[in-house]
């Protein structure tokens, strides 16, 4: 019997769990707009006008864009004790630049911009340099006040406005331009041009398409360089394969971990270069490994919706986890997006209102949110506003472009991702040396139009997980029916997933909880293994099932910083939610096997 009962025209494909491979999916056609006013199909003259108007502004509502403004100039104006307080800063700020203004000056560069790491070279300590890099801060100051502490202002708007001042800002720093920039010119001249003319040689490289990530030859392909840890396809149906990796030691542990990767990625980055594979470390400590491979999809997939995504992506893979370990209870692990759809699943699993395709021994949750009051500044793109423009460009090509993804994470860090690179590779001339996690960040993926409405709709806008409204077959699920012990890590410098609000996991989870903080990002803050350098995590004693709940910011003052990677740390609690005992490692596939690892999905582009 299926996990879970088909609903969907969509789901009703895929009910019967194939384990024969499946060569396409082309779900019935339809063309109903899943955002539109009281779930009615929208009008398609709109749908038309607004992508029309989407495409030519990156996807961004300038209605949504127009109101945030409006909200904040309109109280701006109706509040002169803030306009006197800016221009009391203005003031300041003159009579700190008017010594700078002289050619004879000497000044070293302000504090604020030495802060910069794009004023940190000596030249921005010269006459007019320091002059440029100092009126810089000063605008930045300014509209950071000016956008800030206005009253009456909607929390989103405010937000909205300030994100978009300091975006417009970065495009004007002295650092992004030739003749502004004193360690470019310096480079220059030292060089005698050489650093100009390979300058000139990255951008019409670039812009020819074929970037250093993704020419002919590239430096990490799949399956040679990266995703080799070795292993075989187990199990293949219309939106992912489920690679089972080989055993690496003698005796194994009874309990395997099966692993849901994100989506909107392709599953590598948790098996990147030998060095560095989270699959390869967990095998070599004696854990049998399944990982899933999302496939890329296209515009004939548009009417795959979350359900399918929950059907064949966790259900389906855990019945096949269960079928060739023999019934034993699984680890689940969930990454960014994918630990957000297993906490869906294993609070469906729990609740027991539904057939379990497995029992689960614990659930572990990597950069993921089950809370999405707080999603950082992935949040400033959605509202009703945008997220009806953003529907109009997928109900136009069935999906949504994993550039167009790539380009909004990139906004968030702006300045390192685009402005600090724009410099280097286009006026310093220099190239950055390709490495895996780069190449992997390259290799961009496709969402379904349904799937890509749906969960935005119903987890960042609604947040319908946290507050009791998301539904699984008809049926409302809460993360307090997951019973299964969980393993939560948030990482310091997150622009995706912020650790605040992974950490929300406490208020809603009705189990025990064991949360760790990585140091560094969304990514880098995953994928740190032993030996690296610089890496640490944070930790507390384990907090027994019905403590007292401790906030965030307390957490942190109360946890030990411990040198190194987190996942050593991991592979002990899995290990002390395993029976003790090793065992002789699962046949693979329990003679079942499709193909070799990596498989076919994470090849697709």
């Amino acid at each position: 019997m299926s996990p879970l009962s088909a609903r969907s025209p969509a789901a009703a494909k895929v009910a019967t769990a194939p384990v024969e491979p499946v060569v396409s999916f082309v779900p019935p056609a339809r063309s109903v707009c899943y955002m539109s006013e009281g779930g009615k199909p929208a009008n398609q003259l709109d749908l038309i006008l607004q992508s029309a108007i989407a495409k030519m502004t990156g996807g961004v509502s300038p209605i949504a864009m127009s109101l945030a403004f409006q909200d904040w100039l309109l109280h701006l104006a109706a509040s002169p004790g803030k306009q006197l307080e800016l221009l009391e800063l203005a003031r300041r700020q003159a009579l700190d630049w008017a010594p700078l203004a002289r050619p004879d000056a000497s000044a070293e560069v302000p504090a604020e911009a030495s802060a910069d790491t794009r004023f940190t070279a000596d030249g921005w300590n010269n006459w007019p340099f320091s002059a440029m890099s100092r009126s810089f801060v000063h605008a930045q100051q300014f509209w950071q006040q000016a956008t800030s502490g206005v009253r009456g202002v909607e929390p989103h708007h405010r937000d909205v406005v300030d994100f978009t001042a300091r975006q417009l800002l970065d495009i004007y720093s002295p650092s992004n331009y030739f003749w502004t920039n004193p360690e470019v010119l310096r480079q220059a001249v030292a060089s005698k041009g050489q650093s100009v003319l390979s300058g000139w040689t990255n951008y019409l490289h670039d812009v020819s398409g074929k970037t250093a990530l993704k020419d002919e030859n590239p430096a990490y392909l799949v399956g040679r360089d990266v995703a080799i840890t070795p292993g075989k396809v187990v199990y293949r149906n219309e939106l992912v394969e489920l690679i089972q990796y080989a055993p690496q030691t003698p005796g194994v542990y009874r309990e395997p971990v099966l692993v849901v990767p994100s989506w909107i990625m392709k599953y590598y980055i948790l098996d990147l270069s030998p060095h560095n594979s989270m699959v390869r470390y967990l095998v070599e400590q004696g854990h049998t490994v399944f990982m899933v491979s999302w496939r890329n999809p296209g515009a004939a997939d548009r009417d795959l919706g979350m359900d399918d995504y929950l059907r064949c992506g966790v259900m389906y893979p855990l019945q096949e986890v269960n079928r060739i370990c023999g019934g034993v209870p699984v680890h689940a692990a969930g990454y960014c997006l994918g630990g957000t759809l297993l906490s869906i699943g294993a609070a469906a699993i729990d609740s027991g209102r539904h057939d379990a395709p497995a029992k689960l021994a614990s659930v572990t949750l990597l950069a993921a949110q089950t809370d999405f009051t707080d999603p950082g500044e992935l949040g400033l793109f959605i509202d009703d506003s945008e997220l009806a423009f953003l529907d109009a460009v997928m109900w136009k090509n069935g999906y949504l472009d994993g550039t167009q993804m790539a380009g909004s994470f990139q906004l968030l860090n702006s300045r390192d991702l685009v402005w600090s690179r724009i410099m280097r590779e286009y006026l310093l001339g220099q190239r950055s040396v390709p490495n895996d996690l780069m190449a992997w960040n390259a290799d961009t993926t496709r969402m379904p139009y349904r799937m890509h409405s749906e969960y935005l709709k119903h987890l960042f806008l609604h947040n319908d997980l946290a507050e009791g409204r998301y539904c699984v077959d008809g049926k409302a699920v809460a993360v307090t029916d997951i019973r299964a012990p969980m393993f939560v890590v948030g990482t310091e410098r997150d622009h995706v997933s912020p650790w605040h609000s992974v950490y929300k996991i406490h208020l809603l989870a009705d189990t025990e909880v064991d949360f760790v903080l990585a140091s560094g990002g969304h990514n880098a803050g995953i994928i740190s293994e032993p030996g690296h350098a610089r890496r640490s995590y944070k930790v507390q004693p384990h907090r027994p099932l019905g403590a007292p709940f401790i906030g965030a910011d307390e957490w942190i003052q109360g946890a030990t910083e411990q040198p190194g990677s987190w996942w050593p740390h991991w592979h002990q609690w899995l290990a002390e939610r395993s029976q003790a005992e090793l065992i002789a490692p699962p046949r693979m596939g329990a003679g079942k096997v499709l193909d070799e690892a990596p498989g076919r999905n994470v090849r697709e582009a």
